[in-house]
């Protein structure tokens, strides 16, 4: 099969071609990137393994291609580059590993981890320059690209656009919210076609939920350690492939029927107005250091482009995972750019949140930059900037949280929320049952209202709480359920001596650690707490975003960092107890609430100052008195009840008055008074295990009612 030079397109100077396998109507052109390579070889394998390599032709701008007639769909593939070997310099090629196509859109096999074969250095004492190069073939332990070809029936499909202000954003793993769920058949368990069945979708919109955020589906790896261990990489932190979707989540095989496994499923979450975010990791490969990992794509095609190096050639790592991707090099940005545009356009993705965004926008001098290059070609791009981003706000390296700091239009997980939240209606109370101040209220109210503080600064400019994604749990640390059992984490099964996973998880086991050994009151607290956390998220400003199984009072055992727990302690589980069946529902009717109200889903900032008695105040806070809250009050200790009042008549709405009482002991307010409202209608009390168990009420302003301790109340002006 030879390869035949492309020709120049006319008018342009060797304009290069298009990077990856692209089918043509003879053939197939492959084309990479390999800056610093000497020559650059395509590796063709047939059905028995055997291997032909077909010499590539170099290009303008580093990239190597060539057109090769005869090549259709299914051709498994892979690339070889040979060149300078100067790991001080940054420079490792090595023509003895077979490399995968950064670009490939499928990915058929997973790494056969052998130390012996995959490492880079057989002895740095050989060498002055870091070391001579391991020229054992890599072949035999390393996937295989596949050309596949475009083209799927979308039909009618038509992207669900919902705006920022009615999202409720479900975070899940395709494995694990279906592995368990018994209307679904077998082999459609823990798959795309599965996320997409009846019986998933109907459960997602009954929870009101308007988009699913996938935990990584680009095609990953399990590292070495895990694999020695007897482990895998269940949440798929671990990109192999930035194209191509993550094969074992198919219920077939076949290559180009994953990707049109995945398209299904993204069509008919579409159908049933869901949007599908992906939750994507740029900031690092699976290739790991260049010391302790492997050769399987970037690092062989060029080391110094594709990753941040200090001056001595080792891999600056600011991810915790060995390596960053090297965000000043435009052939990392167009990689990664290509990439989003592909899940966007070719696979009709709605939206991505950005794993250790800040490794993705250090600049030259390693500090985080908003207007880094990534971050303007995004916001710049018509097709990225018309989607959900989301970043996660932070890093490893040095000054890594930031927090509010990222541009518009990227929204941003709001981690100072889920710390208030969860330290006023756990830790808080605790403390307040052992007669101890707590955190005051300040920051609390803060929180509710949107968090100004952090995304209405200079760089915010449309002053928006819809920039902050606000959660109480997500994939990484306790469950909801788990808040509520633990004081302490328990990660003895991830074999690292209990010391992974966070230590600070502003948690309280109301005196009993676990499940075992709990009397009936504690555990009916303990649901009282989590309908606390579920009715704080629901009812402030900004987006909701539910961890999948939160709405079931799924446990972990105490596991909070289960990466690489792909078994029941990670899977939903939907044998459903009662109490499990009402706090679904209860979670369906707070979003529901929020729904049916505007007020609590503005676009801009709250106006007004109610700590100093504005009278056109939007959000008004009164103490446990009724007066409005003081400065003191706000910041006192002790201070464990604070009543706020959602005025919604600019946005045709009524007033909503929420009475939150993180006090250890039952308690009285007073209601407060507002302007044209007589009373107060109960409409919801943490208290009740249903919503429908709710007693109707009606409190005059003035009088007094009685709350529960640490329960949350929701009220009606009239």
């Amino acid at each position: 099969m030879p390869t035949q030079p492309l020709a120049a397109t006319p008018g342009h100077y060797d304009l290069p071609p298009a990077l990856g396998a692209t089918l043509t109507d003879t053939g197939t052109e492959f084309a990479c990137y390999a800056g610093h390579a000497t020559s650059v070889a395509l590796c063709l394998f047939d059905t028995d393994g055997r291997e032909q390599q077909i010499p590539l032709h170099e290009h303008a701008h580093g990239v190597w291609a060539g057109h090769v007639d005869g090549v259709r769909a299914g051709q498994r593939y892979g690339f070889r580059a040979d060149g300078p070997y100067s790991p001080g310099e940054g420079d490792r090629h090595n023509r003895a590993k077979l490399l995968l196509d950064p670009y490939a859109r499928s990915i058929v096999g997973d790494v056969t981890w052998r130390p012996e074969v995959f490492g880079h250095v057989v002895d740095e004492r050989l060498s002055g320059d870091g070391g001579v190069r391991d020229d054992r073939d890599s072949a035999a332990y390393v996937p295989r690209s596949v050309v596949v070809s475009d083209g799927f029936d979308w039909g009618e499909d038509r992207a669900p656009c919902t705006p920022w202000t009615d999202t409720v954003v479900y975070e899940a793993h395709v494995r694990g919210l279906t592995m368990q769920h018994p209307d679904l058949p077998v082999r459609l368990r823990g798959t795309y076609a599965g996320v997409a069945h009846p019986a998933t979708i109907a459960h997602l919109t009954r929870l009101g939920v308007t988009a699913i955020e996938l935990l990584p589906v680009h095609a990953f790896t399990s590292e070495p350690r895990l694999i020695q261990n007897g482990l895998t990489n269940y949440w798929g932190y671990n990109t192999m492939g930035f194209f191509a979707p993550h094969a074992a989540y198919a219920s077939t095989d076949e290559p180009l029927e994953v990707i049109n496994e995945f398209k299904g499923m993204v069509k008919l979450l579409h159908a049933a107005g869901i949007e599908v975010i992906l939750d994507v990791v740029y900031n690092h490969t699976c290739e790991q250091s260049a010391a302790a990992g492997a050769t399987l794509s970037w690092r062989g095609l060029d080391n110094a482009a594709y990753y941040r190096l200090d001056e001595r050639g080792c891999d600056v790592d600011v991810t915790g995972c060995g390596n960053t991707v090297d965000m000043r090099d435009p052939v990392s940005v167009r990689l990664v750019l290509d990439s989003l545009r592909y899940w966007a356009q070719e696979m009709h993705v709605d939206g991505f949140r950005f794993d250790l965004a800040v490794a993705l926008a250090r600049g030259l001098d390693d500090s985080f930059h908003p207007d880094h290059p990534f971050l303007v070609a995004m916001r710049a791009d018509p097709v990225l900037s018309s989607r959900k981003l989301i970043a996660e706000p932070w890093d490893i390296g040095s000054h890594g949280w930031r927090t509010g700091q990222f541009p518009p239009p990227m929204a941003e997980w709001n981690d100072r929320f889920r710390d208030t939240v969860r330290t006023f209606w756990l830790p808080d109370v605790a403390a307040d049952l052992a007669g101890h101040p707590g955190h005051g209220l300040s920051d609390l109210g803060t929180r509710i209202a949107g968090s100004q503080d952090l995304f209405g600064g200079s760089n915010r400019p449309r002053m928006s709480p819809m920039s902050s994604v606000s959660m109480v749990t997500a994939h990484d640390g306790f469950t909801a359920a788990d808040l509520t059992a633990y004081n302490q984490k328990h990660n003895e099964g991830n074999l690292e001596h209990n010391a992974d996973g966070g230590n600070d998880n502003h948690s309280w086991n109301f005196g009993v650690e676990g499940q075992d050994g709990v009397d009936d009151e504690t555990r009916a607290h303990r649901r009282r707490s989590i309908r606390n956390l579920l009715a704080s998220l629901f009812t402030s400003a900004g987006v909701p975003m539910l961890l999948g199984g939160d709405e079931l009072g799924r446990t972990q055992q105490g596991n909070n960092n289960a990466y690489c727990q792909d078994n029941p302690i990670s899977w939903l589980d939907w044998d459903l107890q009662a109490w499990q069946r009402d706090l679904i529902d209860t979670t369906a009717f707070l979003t529901s609430f929020r729904a049916a109200h505007p007020v609590l889903r503005q676009r801009a900032f709250f106006p007004g100052s109610p700590i100093d008695g504005d009278t056109l105040a939007a959000l008004r806070w009164h103490a446990a008195d009724g007066a409005l809250m003081t400065a003191q009050e706000w910041n006192d200790g002790r201070s464990r009840t604070v009543q706020v009042v959602f005025d919604g008549a600019d946005v045709g709405d009524g007033r909503l008055l929420f009475v939150l009482h993180g006090g250890a002991h039952d308690s009285r307010v007073r209601m407060p008074e507002q302007a044209g409202v007589t009373a107060w209608d109960l409409v919801w009390d943490s208290t009740c295990e249903r919503p429908d168990e709710v007693a109707s009420k009606q409190v005059s302003v003035g009088d007094d009612l009685e709350v529960s301790a640490g329960s949350f109340v929701i009220l009606l002006g009239v």
